[in-house]
C-alpha cells in the first residue's frame, strides 16, 4: 500500500505520487465527510482504495474504522483494425477481423453490411468475441461496404473494409 493523502493536526498532505495533482479531499475534512477526488482518471488508477480513521482518545479497537473500495476505471475501446483474410472470389471462403488494442473491459465486435443493402450478422458466422466475420461461398451480391463495432461500456469506435468479390 503507498499513502496519498493524509490530515493531521489541521493539515492536509498530499504524498509524491503520481496521483498528487489529481487528488484531494472532496469537502473540508471537518465536515466528517472524508470523500476523495482523483482528477482525470487512469486506467492505472484502477485498484484498492484503504480509509483509514484514526480519531485520538477514541475507545474504537483497532481496525474497525476502515473503509475499502475497489476502482475500476472504464477504457473506452481504441479505434478497431479492420483486416481481410483470404482471397475473395466467387466460391472461396473470407474471414474478416476486428481488434481492439485497448478497452477495458474487452470490447465485444459487431459487424454488418452498410452498403449496397443493409444486413447484420449473428453467430456461428459471427464471433462477437474475437472480432471476426466468416463469409462462405462468395457471390458477387456479397461485395459491399462492412462495418465493425468495437464497443464496451466505456464507448466504442468503428472501423469498416470494402469487400469486392
Amino acid at each position: 500500500p503507498v499513502q496519498i493523502l493524509t490530515y493531521l493536526d489541521g493539515v492536509v498532505k498530499v504524498e509524491e505520487t503520481e496521483l498528487k495533482p489529481r487528488v484531494g479531499f472532496l469537502y473540508p475534512v471537518l465536515t466528517h465527510n472524508i470523500s476523495v477526488f482523483i482528477n482525470a482518471t487512469r486506467e492505472r488508477d484502477s485498484g484498492q482504495y484503504i480509509c483509514t480513521v484514526n480519531v485520538v482518545d477514541d475507545a474504537t479497537p483497532m481496525g474497525r474504522n476502515v473503509g475499502v473500495i475497489n476502482l475500476t476505471v472504464l477504457v473506452p475501446p481504441a479505434v478497431p483494425a479492420c483486416q481481410l483474410h483470404g482471397n475473395p472470389t466467387v466460391g472461396s471462403n473470407v474471414t474478416l477481423s476486428c481488434s481492439s488494442k485497448k478497452g477495458k473491459p474487452s470490447p465485444t465486435y459487431q459487424w454488418e453490411r452498410t452498403e449496397p443493402t443493409p444486413q447484420v450478422f449473428f453467430p456461428p458466422a459471427q464471433d462477437l468475441a474475437r472480432g471476426t466475420l466468416r463469409l462462405t461461398n462468395l457471390s458477387l451480391e456479397m461485395s459491399g461496404f462492412y462495418v465493425c463495432t468495437a464497443e464496451n461500456r466505456a464507448g466504442f469506435e468503428k472501423c469498416s473494409i470494402a469487400l469486392e468479390v
